[in-house]
């Protein structure tokens, strides 16, 4: 199990925020978009709870977690009240009813049966992200790109869901610039059908994904380390 990650200080975080987001600016430029059109989501799976203070007086503004159990309790945590929360790990059906009044956006839909629970509980309106298996990886969580299409039309069949966008986890890649085919696959997908989000790129590889048109990146150490 990861060790938690403890003992950060404003100034620390503060200023590896601003490095991240200054590479995310360059990253945009060289693709002809601006530094704003790029949210920096600060992954938060392996950041104790006690330190979240600290990243709202950092300067983050919007956190991820991966796990139903801890989102509750960060969300409502000292300084986790501070900040906007999505959901970006992978979904439980069974959980879906937990997370959805917590949450701005979840990153992670990806099975009939987390669409079947929208259609219980999500309120009208409520937007998400369909998480792609961009490379039809044996075993991965997300949708084939072969049935998105049939997928997204039964989101949209629910009851008080909107599709607005997709996410992806390429394959393991050596390098950040291996997983610029994957993110350049995603966005093409997305930009066949309108679709206004991408969630995708992590600490290791933000800046390609921001290149080829992330609009959200989860960076996580990077902004801790």
């Amino acid at each position: 199990m990861a060790q938690l990650i403890e003992g950060l200080t404003v100034e620390g975080v503060r200023a590896n925020v601003e490095r991240v987001r200054g590479e995310i600016a360059d990253a945009a430029a060289r693709a002809g978009r601006g530094a704003d059109d790029v949210g920096l989501l600060a992954a938060v799976k392996y950041v104790a709870i006690d330190e979240l203070p600290v990243l709202a007086a950092a300067g983050i503004d919007l956190a991820g977690e991966n796990r139903a159990q801890e989102l509750e309790r960060k969300v409502t945590a000292p300084g986790g009240d501070r900040l906007t929360w999505d959901f970006i790990g992978h979904l439980q059906s069974r959980k879906v009813k937990q997370i959805l009044p917590l949450v701005r956006l979840i990153h992670s839909v990806g099975s009939d049966s987390v669409v079947d629970q929208l259609g219980k509980h999500a309120p009208p309106g409520t937007e998400v992200l369909v998480e792609v298996n961009i490379a039809s990886e044996e075993g991965k969580s997300g949708i084939a790109p072969d049935r998105l299409d049939d997928f997204i039309a039964r989101c949209r069949e629910v009851g008080g869901v909107e599709v607005v966008g997709l996410m992806t986890m390429p394959p393991l890649a050596r390098t950040a610039e291996d997983s610029r085919r994957w993110f350049a696959a995603l966005a093409e997908l997305s930009a066949h059908r309108g679709l206004r989000e991408l969630s995708m790129g992590t600490t290791q590889d933000f800046a390609v994904a921001v290149e080829e048109g992330a609009t959200i990146v989860r960076v996580g150490t990077r902004l801790y380390r």
